[in-house]
């Protein structure tokens, strides 16, 4: 039986980034089951959602903090054809490469304030990892600067998250400057089996 690291990473809450970064290297190999035992549904909600305002398959998309690709899966299956993705923990990038999904996966150093090329893709999506327990709020920022004007980020903000001012205040801020657009904002089923919802956005940055 596999060790439960998913309620453990909530309790990591706004913990250090290197913290974070071990937890997730031990959790790679039992993550699928654990988090599909739970009835994850985030991913193909924000898949979704992005094919709904992008139905273009040969659009490349990059798959921000991917994991084990469950959420390149989930592109996949809305759609998009061309999915690179990016993490900064190499157990959880064997596990994704294995899926066959990714053009083209990279890593980064979790303490790299500025890892991704600007501009390089049209569309962003970050599912399941801003938030309590993966990535700190600034990363909301880091993401949105990485996009072309009318680029587009999905993401979302699970019910742990929604209760943390300090990430729902980032999203709040690019809005009311004006320098994003909310094209899609829905709440339903994150992990159904632990009775957790999320929040599935897509913003474009103005």
């Amino acid at each position: 039986m596999s060790e439960k690291f998913l309620k453990d990473a909530y309790g990591l809450g706004l913990g250090s980034p290197q913290a974070t970064h071990a937890h997730y290297q031990k959790w790679a190999s039992s993550y699928d089951a654990e988090v599909g035992a739970h009835g994850y549904a985030s991913p193909g909600r924000v898949a979704d959602a992005l094919w709904s305002k992008l139905p273009e398959p040969q659009t490349p998309i990059l798959d921000y903090g991917c994991g084990t690709g469950l959420s390149g899966v989930a592109l996949r299956a809305a759609g998009f054809e061309v999915i690179d993705g990016v993490d900064p923990t190499p157990k959880m990038l064997e596990r994704a490469e294995a899926k066959g999904i990714y053009r083209k996966l990279s890593t980064f150093e979790i303490t790299d304030p500025d890892p991704l090329e600007q501009g390089a893709y049209k569309a962003i999506t970050a599912i399941g990892v801003i938030g309590t327990g993966a990535a700190p709020p600034e990363v909301f920022d880091l993401v949105m600067n990485a996009l072309p004007k009318g680029g587009l980020l999905g993401f979302s903000f699970n019910d742990h998250t929604l209760a943390e001012i300090s990430y729902t205040s980032r999203l709040n801020d690019w809005l009311d400057m004006g320098a994003a657009r909310l094209l899609f904002r829905e709440h339903g089923p994150h992990l159904p089996g632990m009775d957790l919802k999320s929040d599935v956005y897509i913003v474009e940055k103005a």
